[in-house]
């Protein structure tokens, strides 16, 4: 008997595959367990049109995926570091600090996607990758300055 996948098996298959398996198996098994239907002529055009949609919405997902990543890339992050004799920072910028400098910047972004080795513990610019849905990724550039100490006015 020929059937049509509703879910990925072991052994047997994936999902929407057309498969031809034994008529005990799909009567006892498959179809009353709603792991597989039938595959005559309107199941089969029913679930390519399904497929259809599917690929037409995920596409367009996409699209609009990449062009909020375009828009994230866009953004450079300029963060102020404290830092001691030699430039040497103190601390180190994380990804916490980078999704705060983008919230404030109008961007949201979960701070876990946010793609950092390890904490940057150097002054200078770095491109970090943001990890975005549907394997898109976008690059933010973080430079990492030295905070300027407020000037005291002089005693004259």
């Amino acid at each position: 008997m020929k059937v049509i996948l509703q879910e990925t098996l072991e052994g047997v298959g994936h999902l929407g595959d057309l498969i031809n398996v034994a008529d005990g198996f799909a009567r006892n098994y498959l179809l009353p367990r709603r792991k597989a239907v039938e595959a005559d002529g309107r199941s089969i055009k029913a679930f390519e049109h399904a497929k259809r949609v599917a690929a037409d919405k995920a596409k367009k997902e996409t699209l609009e995926i990449q062009s909020y990543a375009k828009k994230v890339s866009a953004v450079e992050l300029t963060i102020e570091a404290q830092v001691g004799k030699d430039d040497k920072m103190f601390g180190s910028v994380t990804t916490k600090d980078i999704a705060e400098g983008l919230a404030a910047q109008g961007v949201t972004v979960d701070r876990r996607k946010i793609q950092l080795e390890h904490p940057i513990k150097e002054l200078g610019t770095v491109a970090v990758p943001i990890k975005m849905p549907r394997d898109v990724v976008a690059t933010v550039k973080v430079h990492v300055v030295k905070k300027q100490e407020p000037e005291e006015p002089s005693a004259s």
